[in-house]
């Protein structure tokens, strides 16, 4: 089932095993399935409850597609993961090669076996509002009707760490 035109979508990615390389693989192999509008500053944060584990580099993908939900988690997402070496476990704090989350889709509000769009966490960690306030200032939650801004005014964003070298090597980017 297609959707009747592109939608836009917005993808939280993270890596903190070996992110100079694995992030610019992740986007360019999205970039062969997607139209990518937009790439945010990405950041390097601390892991969740992690201590032991090396930093993560966070940022926001704006895209634009006609995948369906289901199948862009399933046979775009997944795949790009598996590709570059993730192996998804219960532990939700595992470190990680890639990890690529879908935050928005349209407007949709959804909860199936593969999570909730929008990410319930948007409003709880800076490193997913942040970049995704970066791509769409005017953004409003679709299942709050919160402004984005709203929930991004009280963070405290102090240990992200902006990445403007890395990030201007992501922009510049072509698809290959």
């Amino acid at each position: 089932m297609d959707c009747e035109g592109p939608v836009t979508v917005y993808l939280g990615v993270g890596s903190n095993i070996d992110p100079e390389r694995n992030v610019p693989r992740a986007l360019e192999l999205l970039r062969r399935v997607v139209t990518v509008t937009g790439v945010s500053t990405f950041y390097q944060t601390l892991p969740l409850d992690r201590p032991e584990q090396a930093p993560f580099y966070n940022g926001a993908v704006q895209c634009q597609t006609n995948i369906p939900l289901p199948e862009l988690k399933r046979r775009v997402l997944r795949k790009i993961e598996a590709e570059l070496g993730r192996v998804r476990t219960t532990d939700k704090h595992a470190a990680r090669p890639i990890d690529l989350d879908v935050l928005l889709y349209g407007d949709a509000v959804t909860c199936d076996e593969g999570g909730r769009v929008p990410d319930p966490d948007i409003g709880a960690r800076p490193f997913l509002a942040v970049p995704l306030l970066e791509l769409a200032p005017d953004l409003v939650l679709p299942d709050s009707r919160t402004p984005l801004q709203a929930l991004v005014a009280p963070m405290d964003a102090t240990a992200m760490t902006p990445l403007p070298e890395f990030s201007e090597r992501l922009e510049l980017k072509e698809p290959t």
